[in-house]
């Protein structure tokens, strides 16, 4: 089912089985976000930006949405699996996925490692 026609049917309707709710594996850089002054703070959090039609299916896939408009998620890097949301970004187009540090450090990713994760619906 197209992207946008899921969109419309699940506000009009409430709900729609699209068919596809992952799981999701995407690839891409991790990336350190820097406060308005362009420097990272202490305690900084990283991201992964998802994008493109993955960002479109976990949209159209996601019927509950959370504060500011989050998704709740489990999501898998490496060996380490967790539970978390997703936050929908205007800039990227897509979502954000926050990287804690417990996972960054089990999987020894640091800014700018690419890593692959592997995302479902919670």
């Amino acid at each position: 089912m197209d992207a946008d026609l899921a969109r419309f049917l699940r506000d009009e309707l409430g709900h729609v089985s699209t068919g596809s709710v992952g799981p999701w594996q995407v690839r891409g850089p991790v990336w350190l976000w820097q406060g308005s002054d362009g420097a990272p703070a202490k305690g900084s959090w990283y991201f992964l930006t998802i994008d493109g039609e993955t960002a479109q299916a976990i949209r159209a896939a996601a019927t509950n949405a959370a504060a500011w408009g989050s998704v709740y998620v489990e999501a898998t890097i490496g060996n380490t699996t967790w539970r978390t949301s997703l936050f929908p970004s205007k800039q990227a187009g897509g979502w954000l996925l926050p990287l804690k540090a417990a996972v960054r450090k089990a999987e020894k990713i640091v800014e700018g490692t690419e890593v692959e994760v592997r995302l479902a619906l919670a």
